[in-house]
C-alpha cells in the first residue's frame, strides 16, 4: 500500500470483558478508585460522578504477533496491539476489558513495531482477512497459540485484584462473569443490531453485533462493558434469591448475623444485595448515542430491566414480609 492509497476499512472488532465484585468490605471512594486504576503514570484516570460514581483507567497496549482464531481452521497470522483498560462502578464492581480491531487486509510481511504502535488497538492480518470465519473463531475461543484477548483481560484483572488497597473481604458471595463479543459492519444505511446474545457455560456470554462502518472500537467496547455489568448484576441477584430456601436450616446464600443481631435468615441473606447492588442498575449511562438502540433491543427481548425490576420487587416483598411481627398465639 502506497502513501496515496486509502487504508483498508475495518471489518471486524472484538474483545472480552471480565466482571466481578471488588474484594473489599467497603466501596472505594473516587480518590481510592483513581489509585486502584492508575495503570499508567503518564495518563490520568477518568473519574465521573454523574449519573453515578465511575472510574476508568487509561488504555494499556499489549503487542501481539500470532495467528487469529478461525472457524474454518485457516491460519491467519496477524501483528499489532491489543488495548486493555479497567473500570470501577460505584466503587463496588470491577471490570477489565481487552479489545482490538482488524482491517480487511494487511501487508504480506511484518513491519517494524513502530508502525503498529502508532495504530493502538489495531491488529493487521497478513493478506486478506476472512472476517466471517475469524469472527466465529473468536466467539468460539481460539486454540493454544492463537490470539486470546480473554487472557489479556484476565491478566489485567488479576493485577488489580492484588492491589494493597483491597482487604479481600467482599460483603457477599458472587462469581465473576466473562462476556466475549465481536462486531461486524452493518449493511449500508442500516443501524446497529444484535445478531445473537448467548448465555454459554462456565459464566461465559457471547455477543455478535452489527455496527455502522466507522464506529470506533472504543465505543463498542464501552457498550459491551455496560452490557457485561448489567448481566453480572442480574446473574448475582438471581443467585442470591435462588440460595434462599424458606424453612431450610442453612441457605447457601446466608450470611452470618452480626454480633448483637437476631435477624431472620432471609433478611440476613438479602441485606447485602440491598446495601451494595440494587442502586447500581443504570443501563446506557455511558453508551455512545449511536449505539443506544442496541440497549433498546435488549430491553425488548430478553427484557433486562423487566427482569431486574421483578427481582427487586421480590427482594422488597421478602423484606416486607419478614418485617411483619409474627403472632404470639391466641389470647384466652
Amino acid at each position: 500500500m502506497t502513501s496515496q492509497e486509502a487504508p483498508p476499512p475495518v471489518v471486524l472488532a472484538c474483545g472480552e470483558v471480565r466482571t466481578c465484585l471488588l474484594p473489599a468490605l467497603q466501596a472505594l471512594d473516587s480518590r481510592a478508585a483513581a489509585q486502584l486504576l492508575g495503570l499508567r503514570a503518564d495518563e490520568r484516570v477518568l473519574i465521573s460522578e454523574r449519573p453515578n460514581l465511575y472510574g476508568r483507567s487509561p488504555d494499556t497496549l499489549t503487542g501481539v504477533d500470532c495467528p487469529l482464531p478461525s472457524a474454518d481452521g485457516a491460519r491467519i497470522r496477524a501483528v499489532g496491539s491489543v488495548a486493555a483498560r479497567a473500570s470501577l462502578t460505584e466503587g463496588r464492581v470491577l471490570q477489565s476489558s481487552a479489545y482490538f480491531r482488524v482491517p480487511a487486509a494487511g501487508p504480506d510481511h511484518r513491519r517494524p513495531w513502530g508502525y503498529y504502535l502508532v495504530r493502538p488497538g489495531t491488529v493487521e492480518p497478513f493478506g486478506k482477512l476472512p472476517y466471517e470465519a475469524v469472527a466465529q473463531g473468536l466467539l468460539n475461543g481460539g486454540r493454544h497459540g492463537e490470539l486470546d484477548v480473554g487472557l489479556i483481560a484476565e491478566g489485567l484483572l488479576t493485577r488489580l485484584l492484588r492491589h494493597p488497597l483491597l482487604d479481600q473481604r467482599p460483603p457477599l458471595k458472587s462469581r465473576p462473569t466473562r462476556l466475549r463479543w465481536v462486531a461486524l459492519p452493518a449493511e449500508r444505511d442500516e443501524g446497529p443490531s444484535i445478531e445473537r446474545f448467548t448465555l454459554a457455560e462456565d459464566e461465559l456470554r457471547t455477543v455478535r453485533l452489527r455496527v455502522p462502518q466507522g464506529t470506533p472500537a472504543g465505543d463498542i467496547a464501552e457498550l459491551c462493558d455496560d452490557l457485561a455489568l448489567h448481566d453480572w448484576l442480574l446473574t448475582t441477584v438471581v443467585r442470591i434469591l435462588d440460595g434462599i430456601r424458606l424453612g431450610a436450616p442453612e441457605p447457601s446464600a446466608r450470611l452470618q448475623p452480626r454480633a448483637g443481631e437476631d435477624l431472620p435468615d432471609v433478611v440476613t441473606a438479602l441485606r447485602p444485595a440491598v446495601d451494595h447492588l440494587l442502586h447500581l442498575w443504570m443501563p446506557r449511562a455511558r453508551v455512545a448515542h449511536g449505539l443506544a438502540p442496541l440497549w433498546e433491543a435488549l430491553e425488548d427481548r430478553p427484557g433486562f430491566t423487566r427482569q431486574w425490576q421483578t427481582l427487586v420487587q421480590r427482594i422488597r416483598d421478602q423484606l416486607a414480609l419478614h418485617a411483619i411481627p409474627r403472632p404470639t398465639g391466641r389470647s384466652s
